[in-house]
């Protein structure tokens, strides 16, 4: 059967080809660069949006990027302590973590979520490998206190106060994609703690100096009006970032991921996104095009 090529598919094929193009610049400037990206949340909610995702991951690593992924799970955690006949509490936006609790959440992290991307990955010809925070994040307990000040005792939940980069930089070396799950070990007792991930990719991104350290969340970035997408802020520096915080703008949990951001930055980080997982493609439309799709906060504005 003969083929023929109509006029519309050459147009559709010259558009394709032009953003290819317009792309070009962004390639050459990140090819063999680190990329940091930490997603969960809602974001991982919606199993299609989440294999997109992982997809486009497989496609920095075509362009000659070298991503790597820090992941959630609050979700799924849940559900596998109510399914085990635990409550989630939570302290101060923290889940309150037992011993009994941190044993589900490295299975469900570690047995479950982590394969899973690595999976998806996978199947779209990619290279990756799962590698437990365990392996990377050293840990001190967290200490928290009640409205009146008193000790509360939140269990097995930790703070990052190192990273152990050996398997990172050798899967790198290996050029796999790290997919690392955010759990780290006490030092001292070498027991595991529950980590944010927000704040286990801040430091990570600290140590690893990527070029970026992409967040994904389900909001389209910082807005001026956090009700209104219209107000979205395109980019701000690190003293607009804290005069933001001052203002009130950013309030709540945006607090401490802004502030990891910030110090991301100081050590060496050259941009900070906060982009919509719900976007599909939302990582190539903020790393591949001129305008990008969220916030970013760069060290100093231009």
């Amino acid at each position: 059967m003969i083929k023929t090529r109509t006029a519309h598919n050459r147009e559709d094929e010259i558009t394709k080809a032009d953003i290819l193009i317009e792309a070009l610049p962004y390639m050459q400037s990140y090819r063999d660069k680190t990329i940091l990206i930490k997603f969960g949340g809602s974001a991982m909610d919606d199993p299609e949006l989440v294999k997109s995702l992982m997809r486009d991951i497989v496609v920095m690593e075509a362009m000659g990027l070298n991503p790597v992924v820090v992941h959630g799970g609050g979700k799924a955690i849940t559900k596998a302590m109510a399914e085990a006949g635990l409550e989630a509490r939570f302290v101060n936006g923290l889940r309150v973590t037992t011993p009994e609790a941190i044993d589900i959440v490295e299975r469900t992290l570690s047995s479950r979520i982590n394969p899973g991307l690595v999976e998806m990955m996978r199947e779209s010809g990619g290279k990756a490998v799962g590698i437990p925070g365990t392996n990377v994040f050293v840990g001190e307990k967290i200490r928290e206190t009640d409205a009146e000040g008193n000790p509360v005792d939140i269990g097995m939940v930790g703070r990052v106060i190192g990273c152990q980069l050996s398997r990172v930089e050798e899967a790198l070396s290996l050029q796999l994609t790290p997919v690392i799950s955010p759990l780290a070990r006490e030092l001292g007792t070498q027991q595991a703690l529950n980590v944010n991930a927000d704040l286990a990719a801040a430091a990570l991104a600290r140590e690893l100096k990527p070029v970026k350290l992409i967040y994904i969340s389900d909001v389209p970035g910082l807005m001026g009006d956090p009700k209104d997408p219209s107000t979205l802020i395109q980019s701000i520096d690190r003293k607009e970032a804290f005069q933001l915080i001052d203002q009130g703008v950013i309030s709540g949990g945006m607090i401490p991921k802004v502030k990891s951001a910030v110090e991301a930055l100081n050590a060496g980080v050259r941009k900070v996104h906060f982009i919509d997982g719900r976007v599909p493609h939302t990582l190539l439309l903020e790393i591949f095009t001129p305008e990008g799709i969220g916030t970013e906060i760069v060290r100093e504005q231009r």
